[in-house]
């Protein structure tokens, strides 16, 4: 790659003649990039200070060359598959555009030369850069692969191990499947299922809008589309999803749930289906419910040596309420189903309530709310004390009466543990007073409170190191400041080039003493117990966060987007 561009004019000056930035933003820019290394325009998007948009702009008449917005119809297929879709993807450039030997490329870095030079190898053709926002590059390049040819590459990945299980098709069903034998449905829809399992996805989405189906998978907590097929699709997706389902596909109109069980890759999985109309047609929702995945063993919550110990003494009570808390999505379920995989023997009479049951555990008593018909936690529990528990596990604390019956049951010789939606410890207990639980009475029975979060790891494929600003290493306490490293992921193919592959857990732990007791009895604000937990020395969930990123697990952007104190 020969081209080096050279600029006129400072990109600071150029925003500020199109009035942009202030004289004091770019002060405060300048101080930044000294400290953290990175470039002007950068700091200034992620700080939201100037618009990528109007960024690229301004970069665009800084070098010279034309800024695109990325849009459908403006790139040539021919020249899009010059390149295929992994290679797009990982450099976050799309080809638009072939003239004789010179391919135009949109990228968001006029800059890049190794990238350059790497499509000038693969292609065989001189690049020229036009740039545009990497968010719309990103939105072209699925479009442009999906509308072209996309679907059967996806479909082509599918392995011979799918098994479709307790399907009852209805009679009135069974001219879809045979229509549907002579299209690609049935194999896109088996290859999407097998291909979340394999990525290790937690749920499926599938969603309609005016030109497109769009199919997403939540991984490691983030949404990453995998493809976008034509919006004429989509009714015979939804249909053969509700055959699979057993349910109903004449109704449009209302939400529908559903179960579906397959067997791929060795194992049996387990699928929620959920339907919502809209206005585009039904949004679909898979949750993917897969037991091999699931972490049941406490020694691979990822917990601290130290907060392991902690939690394992809080187990060994025969009596009280252990909570966990922390936002949607944040694992407590699956730390509440270690702790009774840990607790599960002969000799105890372990019975839950959930909503529903995500993981079937041998020898536990396990039951489902089923609301509709009056089932609800409060009744449940009523009739489950009838039952000579030992441990009970209450999915989730929704309201006082519930909150209430926990309570009683803690102080009647049963250890029940349940979660609650809240950002730290020391919430959990305010939000039980806020149910009107009687302060003295959860004194008396709340004997611990497990506070955590699920934080992406470095993804292995494509980690590197490098030397924080001292800055950043004084926020971690890195002792050797100036030439201790930590780590970050550049993002693959791996990845879906996020840097970032699997989750771990990072905790606080709050135990229950006399002292605590004596606080809880007196209907404490949340600033008297943050004051408490300060006073203890209790290791706070973003600290147990920085120690997992001078392990070199994660990164500090990880920690800082999952604590939100």
């Amino acid at each position: 790659m020969s081209t080096i561009f050279k600029p006129q004019k400072k990109l600071g000056e150029i925003l500020l003649e199109r009035k942009l930035v202030t004289e004091e933003q770019l002060a405060e820019v300048f101080a930044l990039q000294k400290k953290l290394g990175r470039r002007v325009g950068q700091i200034l998007v992620d700080k939201r200070m100037v618009a990528e948009k109007d960024l690229q702009q301004a970069l665009a008449e800084q070098v010279h060359l034309p800024y695109v917005w990325l849009r459908p119809g403006i790139y040539d297929p021919d020249a899009v598959f010059l390149l295929n879709k992994e290679t797009a993807f990982r450099l976050e450039m799309l080809p638009i555009i072939k003239v004789r030997n010179d391919l135009f490329v949109a990228t968001r870095d006029p800059q890049a030369i190794p990238e350059f030079d790497e499509i000038e190898s693969r292609t065989g053709l001189k690049v020229r850069p036009v740039l545009a926002c990497r968010v719309d590059i990103v939105k072209a390049i699925n479009e442009a692969y999906s509308e072209m040819g996309g679907i059967s590459d996806f479909v082509g990945e599918l392995e011979s191990d799918f098994e479709l299980l307790d399907s009852q098709i209805p009679d009135d069903y069974t001219a879809i499947d045979e229509m549907a034998e002579g299209s690609p449905i049935i194999n896109l829809v088996n290859s999407v299922i097998q291909r979340s399992v394999k990525d290790k996805a937690s749920d499926i989405h599938i969603e309609p809008s005016r030109t497109k189906c769009r199919v997403r998978f939540r991984i490691d907590g983030i949404l990453y589309e995998v493809m976008a097929p034509k919006i004429e699709m989509h009714a015979a997706i939804v249909s053969r999803l509700k055959v699979m389902a057993s349910l109903d596909i004449a109704e449009r109109r209302m939400p529908q749930d559903g179960r579906i069980q397959v067997h791929t890759h060795g194992r049996i999985v387990d699928l929620r289906f959920s339907s919502l109309p809209g206005i585009f047609g039904e949004k679909i929702v898979l949750r993917i419910l897969d037991k091999d995945q699931s972490i049941l063993e406490i020694e691979k919550l990822g917990m601290t040596a130290a907060n392991e110990k902690t939690f394992l003494g809080l187990l060994d009570y025969s009596h009280g309420l252990l909570l966990a808390t922390g936002p949607t999505g944040s694992g407590k379920s699956t730390t509440l189903y270690a702790a009774i995989n840990h607790l599960n023997s002969i000799e105890k009479n372990i019975v839950t309530i959930e909503d529903p049951v995500e993981y079937q555990l041998d020898i536990v008593n396990q039951n489902q709310v089923k609301e509709a018909i009056g089932l609800t936690f409060v009744v449940m529990l009523k009739h489950i004390l009838r039952q000579d528990p030992d441990i009970i596990m209450v999915g989730e604390i929704r309201d006082r009466e519930t909150a209430e019956i926990a309570v009683q049951a803690a102080l009647t010789g049963h250890l029940v543990l349940s979660t609650l939606h809240t950002n730290s410890s020391g919430g959990a207990i305010n939000r039980m007073l806020e149910m009107d639980v009687e302060p003295y009475l959860l004194a008396s029975s709340l004997i611990g409170v497990i506070s955590q979060r699920l934080v992406r790891t470095i993804c292995p494929a494509c980690k590197t190191q490098y030397v924080p600003s001292a800055e950043l290493a004084e926020t971690l306490g890195l002792r050797d400041a100036g030439t201790a490293r930590i780590a970050k992921g550049r993002g693959c193919r791996e990845c879906y080039d996020s840097g970032y592959k699997g989750r771990i857990a990072i905790h606080e732990i709050l135990t229950s003493d006399s002292e605590l007791q004596r606080l809880m009895s007196t209907n404490p604000t949340n600033d008297d117990i943050e004051a408490y937990i300060a006073g203890r020395g209790i290791v706070p969930m973003q600290e147990d966060g920085y120690d997992r990123v001078r392990r070199g697990l994660t990164t500090p952007e990880e920690i800082n987007r999952m604590v939100n104190f």
